[in-house]
């Protein structure tokens, strides 16, 4: 059986890591635990489940404190997580059956990180992460903020997944950091550009936003993801502010960069819908259920836009024209995949009150 180090960083998150640690504490060697700085009971939780404790002076640099933290490991595989993540049963069986495999073949163990899960308890949105890396090869971390596994070598996508159950509001610390290394000089990479883009558009500095969105897919570089998420987002916050031209314009540049997605048929439909254009609009949405979710394993994906989003337009379009038949057909459909959804649940009612009236 191969041995592994769970490597975590933490800052006052009592509540959160001993959840964390009670589902996967059992399946791991040693527990690391790198306090950055916690004031509650962080560290008091960390030892009741016999965990290594260090302390970590915090420099608002996420990549210093998890290579600290992977430095203090000593068995064969380090695997990481976040204090608000779980090992939900099917995945602790999973990956106790990995871990008697006994083998060292693999650099790096990818698992899925459900990110939200819809109210059947099935994944929404997911992408695969390098979870689990073999010591030995000495793998590090990389970027300040929203930072990576700069992993290379022989790389297994397991069926295993990280729950992420996030206790805690959202809130501006890492803008704070981003902001705070622009003002110092430091070089940002591709990368950061991107991420310091999000971190504006989640805050709600759209206009900030759409100068960085616009810096960032302007330099015509980075992960094809990260670009094509760069311009769904771009898209939205001029949606945000009215400029229906350049929403539809930064929507089209996903063509550029790749075949359409389901999620562009879905976006650029619903721009359709809102000009009541709506024969249109069923071209895209019905483009959407014929597309299959992106192929490269790392990428983030949204079940919605392959199963029921589509279907539920579809149903709103072939109404607005007069085709009750086929807006039952994928009311129908979009109920299949998404039953308690409100506006299933508001369009059953509505077939049903047609019916009534003959």
């Amino acid at each position: 059986m191969v041995t592994v180090s769970l490597c975590m960083i933490v800052k006052n998150e009592e509540e959160a890591l001993h959840t964390c640690l009670k589902s996967v504490h059992d399946l791991v060697d040693e527990i690391i635990i790198v306090d950055t700085g916690s004031t509650d009971h962080t560290q008091e939780v960390a030892a009741s489940f016999n965990a290594r404790i260090y302390p970590f002076a915090w420099c608002d640099d996420f990549s210093a404190a998890r290579n600290y933290a992977f430095d203090q490991a000593t068995q064969d595989y380090q695997f990481w997580l976040d204090a608000d993540d779980i090992l939900e049963e099917k995945d602790r069986i999973s990956f106790l059956n990995w871990k008697k495999q006994g083998t060292l073949s693999y650099d790096s163990i990818t698992m899925d990180y459900v990110l939200s899960v819809d109210e059947q308890g099935q994944p929404l949105h997911k992408l695969k992460r390098n979870r689990i890396v073999r010591r030995d090869r000495q793998f590090r971390w990389i970027g300040f903020v929203h930072e990576f596994l700069n992993v290379t070598g022989s790389i297994i996508h397991s069926n295993m997944a990280v729950t992420h159950k996030k206790t805690r509001a959202y809130n501006d610390r890492n803008l704070h950091i981003y902001l705070k290394h622009r003002e110092q000089g430091t070089v940002f990479s591709e990368r950061d550009h991107y991420y310091f883009a999000n971190e504006l558009y989640d805050n709600g500095r759209t206009i900030e936003a759409i100068q960085q969105y616009e810096h960032y897919l302007g330099l015509n570089q980075g992960w094809i993801e990260d670009r094509i998420a760069a311009c769904f987002k771009l898209a939205d916050c001029y949606g945000r502010q009215g400029q229906k031209q350049e929403q539809r314009t930064a929507l089209l540049r996903t063509l550029n960069l790749d075949a359409p997605r389901a999620q562009f048929c879905c976006a650029f439909g619903n721009l359709l819908i809102e000009d009541e254009q709506y024969e249109q609009a069923i071209y895209w949405f019905r483009q959407a259920t014929l597309i299959e979710p992106p192929q490269d394993a790392m990428a983030l994906t949204n079940s919605s836009y392959h199963t029921w989003l589509p279907h539920l337009q579809l149903c709103l379009c072939y109404d607005r024209i007069g085709d009750i038949e086929k807006a039952k057909l994928h009311h129908r459909m979009a109920q299949l995949h998404h039953p308690t959804h409100p506006s299933v649940l508001y369009n059953e009612q509505y077939f049903a009150k047609l019916e009534q009236q003959g």
